[in-house]
């Protein structure tokens, strides 16, 4: 019995690994847990068009909006785990994990097999022109100044945005009147005309009124600084050492797809993302493709839910 149990686990992994061997047979579907029209569905989208030169399969995109990404996140974290369902998704991903505590159904570590990094997106800590802060330095020493006086601007709780100025105040040991918009354009607009003292802006909201003259620049939150702005100082060389905030943007499978499979898929995403106008329409939603191994992305994801984690926590934040 011990023998015909031996020869029947061998036939099984046999069938499974040339099952394997055959991925993919089938469409894969890339879920979007946001709305079309954003960056994340903009990367699903080019991902969508380039796969399939390589797969040999249709590739579909499925938008899932709803609950800050948590629907469709949901979904594919129950996903078989045979690589035909992903998730195309950004660094909010993460952030749920603390914000939501004790309601996701889902962890946003253990119960995803991390695929590849696409992109990176650059948030700026902007002001408007009439505001006399041109530095880092400025804002904490007005912060100081009147603390829990002075506002910042939000597309709403829980948002990069927040979060990011959430770290920036916590670094700084300062303190501002958070006020959350229901999305981005209210509270640009209010921004724009001066009814907020800052917020930090993608790089490509940002920008365009830089250029104008309607908003001041004061630090970007990459990690170095950028090629459109190039005398722009980083947030580290204002003194904030770790208070980078750039988003990431990401592809995740469920947990136990194959490692040959996520694997595979990593190989075909870095080819995709090198193939010509990816660069430039990511440029368009203020992204920089990007790409990594499985294991540096699940390295990144394990650091940055522990980092917001933290943050939330001191900071007493909620998404109720």
């Amino acid at each position: 019995m011990k023998r015909l149990l031996n020869v029947l686990a061998c036939l099984m992994l046999a069938i499974a690994g040339s099952a394997h061997a055959a991925w993919p047979e089938r469409p894969i579907t890339l879920v979007v847990p946001f709305t079309p029209g954003t960056g994340i569905d903009l990367i699903a989208r080019q991902l969508a068009a380039g796969l399939p030169k390589t797969l040999g399969q249709p590739v579909v995109v499925e938008n899932l909006p709803g609950a800050s990404g948590n629907i469709g996140s949901e979904k594919v974290a129950r996903a078989e785990p045979d690589g035909y369902t992903l998730m195309v998704t950004v660094n909010t991903f993460v952030m749920n994990a603390s914000l939501y505590q004790g309601k996701l159904r889902y962890d946003p570590v253990k119960d995803f097999a991390p695929v590849s990094l696409t992109s990176w997106g650059s948030l700026l800590l902007v002001t408007h022109p009439s505001n006399p802060a041109r530095t880092v330095a400025d804002v904490v020493r007005a912060a100081q100044a009147s603390p829990g006086k002075l506002t910042y601007g939000t597309p709403g709780v829980g948002t990069p945005h927040h979060l990011s100025m959430a770290l920036f105040l916590d670094q700084t040991k300062t303190t501002m009147l958070h006020v959350p918009y229901k999305g981005t354009s209210g509270a640009v607009t209010d921004m724009l005309g001066g009814r907020l003292d800052y917020m930090f802006l993608p790089v490509h909201v940002a920008l365009p009124q830089i250029r104008a003259g309607k908003l001041t620049a004061i630090a970007t939150g990459s990690p170095k600084r950028l090629a459109q702005l190039p005398d722009l100082p980083t947030l580290a060389e204002a003194g904030l050492q770790g208070a980078d905030v750039d988003m990431w943007y990401g592809v995740l499978a469920p947990k136990g797809t194959p490692p040959a499979i996520v694997d595979a898929l990593n190989k075909q995403i870095a080819q995709a993302l090198k193939a010509p106008g990816v660069a430039t329409a990511f440029e368009a939603q203020g992204m920089v493709p990007a790409t990594s191994t499985p294991a540096e992305f699940g390295q990144l994801i394990s650091k940055d839910e522990k980092r917001w984690s933290e943050i939330v926590q001191r900071a007493g934040i909620t998404a109720e």
